[in-house]
């Protein structure tokens, strides 16, 4: 029989509006001993039944929701199910785009919380970050060896938030081996090399993939400045469509190998295209201490956001890049700009790049906003599931 959590007067309000998350302050009275991970029952104040979750005793979400439904069982169907009915969810837009790389499972959006898989070709990539997905690990490895008995499993659960749940750090094969970790993907008829073990993230930024397109419908005839390039996608679509030039930027010099890689399995290898490995920051200020000009930037910094009390210094990061980026622009010329950060309110990074815009002395005019691929959907109960936000500004 499973642990019973009451939660304090008045604490079932974001339950009843169905989101996936107990803070640890909400807890009334625990009856029985659950352990890490452990499904509890949770009820109200006067003990009516709400939910099942997984039980983290050492993180302030204590209890990540897995259903609503007081007659379901977390067992092998129900991670079966979750997982056929989230590939039914993506099959349109990966038919459309022809995709062989996309988000499985983006966590609490899917109804797993605190599990992201994501599909490399005949690769999945799992990662679990919380208690419950942890917990689970080989029901989740038996279900998705039979809905993808072609597939290797790979774990990578090398995200510092475990330790916040009491985890370690854990990385490696969860089916037979493979000799490479290496894998091609394709995007909109783009070919992408990914290397599950060593890239970012389980491997690559699969967020980005609608927006590498949209870079690549205004990168005619352009001279595009790539910043935080990374394997250089953006670079790929933008070169496909006939972009005049294109440089690279970035601090990793493997990624920026990666990226001439890409540029050869695309065969567009004779394009000009070139790769620099610098500081973006000191970058930007040298290129305008040389009067260098533009027609095109891209900003897809990494996340400058970890917590509530970083994001004033957040906002000026964000600030200052965006005003040396529009200095650096011709007129007329377009800027690609981005945050990863959750915690960095759509609202917010608007009025951030506006700011910046009266410092570089220079009009700016939304004329488009991004955000994540529908793979990494938003459910309307989870709306801290919407993090990417991307605005396309035209400056004069």
């Amino acid at each position: 029989m499973s642990a019973r959590i009451s939660l304090n007067v008045g604490r079932e309000k974001s339950l009843l509006r169905k989101h996936p998350w107990i803070f640890s302050k909400a807890i009334n009275k625990i009856k029985g001993k659950p352990m890490l991970g452990d499904t509890v029952d949770v009820f109200d104040s006067k003990g009516n039944w709400l939910a099942k979750g997984a039980y983290s005793p050492e993180s302030q979400i204590r209890i990540r929701i897995w259903s609503f439904d007081e007659h379901q069982e977390i067992d092998r169907d129900f991670f079966f199910n979750k997982l056929q009915k989230a590939q039914v969810r993506r099959d349109w837009f990966i038919a459309q785009g022809k995709l062989t790389g996309y988000r499985l499972i983006a966590g609490e959006s899917d109804g797993l919380p605190g599990v992201t898989i994501d599909k490399y070709d005949n690769f999945l990539v799992c990662q679990l970050l919380s208690a419950g997905a942890d917990f689970h690990r080989y029901t989740l490895v038996s279900c998705l060896k039979e809905l993808y008995p072609d597939c290797h499993i790979y774990e990578r659960s090398d995200v510092d938030v475990r330790k916040k749940e009491g985890l370690e750090p854990v990385t490696g094969w969860l089916t037979e081996p493979q000799d490479s970790t290496e894998c091609v993907i394709e995007e909109h008829g783009i070919k992408i090399h990914v290397d599950i073990a060593t890239g970012h993230k389980t491997g690559f930024y699969l967020d980005q993939r609608d927006s590498r397109l949209t870079a690549g419908k205004f990168a005619k005839d352009k001279t595009i400045l790539n910043c935080f390039s990374y394997t250089s996608t953006f670079a790929l679509h933008c070169a496909a469509n006939n972009a005049k030039e294109v440089i690279n930027v970035d601090v990793s010099q493997s990624a920026l190998d990666m990226g001439k890689r890409n540029l050869d399995l695309n065969g567009l290898a004779d394009a000009n295209v070139s790769f620099v490995k610098a500081d973006v920051f000191k970058l930007l200020r040298t290129y305008r201490e040389e009067q260098r000009r533009f027609d095109m930037i891209i900003l897809d910094p990494p996340k400058f956001v970890e917590s509530k009390a970083q994001l004033t210094g957040a906002c000026r990061g964000y600030k200052d890049i965006n005003m040396l980026a529009m200095q650096l622009l011709n007129p007329g010329g377009i800027l690609l700009t981005f945050s990863c950060s959750g915690l960095m309110e759509a609202s917010l990074f608007q009025k951030v790049v506006a700011d910046a815009a009266l410092d570089a002395k220079r009009n700016v005019y939304f004329v488009e906003r991004l955000q994540q691929a529908a793979d990494h959907p938003i459910s309307s109960n989870y709306p801290e599931g919407y993090y990417l936000k991307g605005l396309v500004c035209q400056v004069e």
